[in-house]
């Protein structure tokens, strides 16, 4: 579908169709209907939601920071995070209140729902990171090389990195530095997270239809990583540019909106979001049921739908020369903050729970690629240096 040049049109057909999803689609979810028509119910949720909703409203939502960031002062990659984190925390929140709803009439169901709370939130951080690791690889290559690479080898769509001698916006210093920084603590909350639930969560009598262990991020833990994850966003809130290039196809969009206006149409997408991920959650577990996929795996693939904005987002500023990638890094260490935040929230909420096995394996990835994606910062910023020098 094109976009409309007017935004707002735009924001308002999403929202239109996040509705019919959530009223109209979400009813063939019931078990009144034949596994056939659920699971096409399931696809159609998940598809549109996915690559349509969520999509065009990390579009919206990433064509607001250049023009807010300006305005405010704020890091563009700390605007950025917020607004592609968002889906992240939906779909993990939604997860959690279903989750909360259910535990005192079907708990086994209720702990199906936190398990993809958890899973999701949590999951989303492994597609994110790993594809910021592999952007920034690819830049590091395209700059060790001096010439133009595929993003992707042999695909042509993926598009092209071009060494950052030809980039008209180059990273500074200090936004490695911010992003190098940010990272670090990411790693130390996951870690924590990892370590509390293994030794403070452990569910002693667990469902029976979960096999092993089960364990929680308690209420306590959750509100301690809740303060640090706050005090963290506080930290690197401010903007370390100048300058601030606002790109021109926003100027006609959003240079000349106000605030308000461009507020509202955050909120608008934010709805749309919340709809989109009510029916995207239930469409999961109504899925797990049919097919027989344990919700923590499904979980963690729906993570992906979650984390859709942020890709993006670093992926078209690694090959677009005129694209912002130290604000991008920048951003996905934000964005998962913020996630994390949004896991802590659930965790207050009494909503988080994993298993044994994919405790330790979704906690090893995240901080696995955690420490790929440093090492790839820090020889992105060793090139900066070189040639600032």
């Amino acid at each position: 579908m094109k976009v409309p040049k007017n935004r707002f049109i735009y924001i308002l057909i999403l929202l239109v169709v996040a509705i019919v999803l959530r009223f109209g689609v979400f009813i063939f979810l019931g078990e009144d209907y034949n596994s056939c028509l659920r699971l096409g119910a399931v696809i159609l949720i998940l598809g549109v939601g996915a690559g349509f909703i969520l999509q065009g409203t990390a579009k919206v939502i990433e064509e607001t920071t250049d023009i807010l960031s300006k305005r405010t002062k704020l890091a563009s990659g700390f605007l950025q995070s917020l607004a592609t984190a968002f889906p992240d925390m939906a779909l993990g929140i939604v997860a959690a209140i279903v989750s909360l709803r259910l535990k005192d009439t079907n708990y086994s169901l209720a702990i199906n729902f936190a398990i993809i709370a958890a899973a999701t939130t949590f999951g989303s951080n492994i597609y994110n990171v790993g594809h910021a690791s592999w952007c920034i690889f690819r830049q590091n290559l395209a700059n060790r090389k001096n010439q133009s690479l595929l993003m992707f080898s042999l695909i042509k769509k993926g598009g092209t990195v071009r060494p950052m001698a030809e980039h008209s916006e180059k990273p500074s210093l200090e936004e490695l530095d911010n992003a190098m920084d940010v990272f670090n603590i990411l790693t130390i909350l996951t870690a924590v997270v990892a370590i509390a639930m293994v030794l403070f969560g452990r569910i002693q009598n667990p469902p029976p239809n979960i096999s092993g262990d089960l364990y929680q991020l308690i209420r306590p833990v959750g509100l301690i990583i809740l303060i640090l994850c706050a005090l963290t966003m506080y930290h690197f809130r401010k903007a370390k540019k100048k300058s601030f290039a606002v790109r021109d196809s926003l100027r006609e969009n959003y240079q000349s909106q106000s605030n308000l206006v461009i507020f509202v149409n955050l909120l608008f997408s934010g709805i749309a979001i919340l709809l989109a991920a009510e029916a995207m959650v239930n469409a999961v577990e109504v899925f797990c049921n049919i097919t027989g996929m344990p919700f923590v795996v499904a979980g963690v693939l729906a993570g992906i739908i979650g984390c859709l904005g942020e890709m993006m987002v670093i992926h078209d500023f690694t090959v677009n020369p005129a694209g912002r990638i130290g604000d991008a890094v920048v951003g996905v260490g934000m964005d998962n903050i913020i996630t994390t935040l949004g896991a802590s929230i659930v965790a207050v909420m009494g909503g988080i729970f994993l298993g044994g096995n994919a405790l330790i394996l979704i906690f090893v990835v995240i901080l696995t690629l955690n420490s790929i994606l440093l090492w790839q910062v820090s020889k992105l910023k060793n090139y900066v240096l070189i040639t600032k020098n």
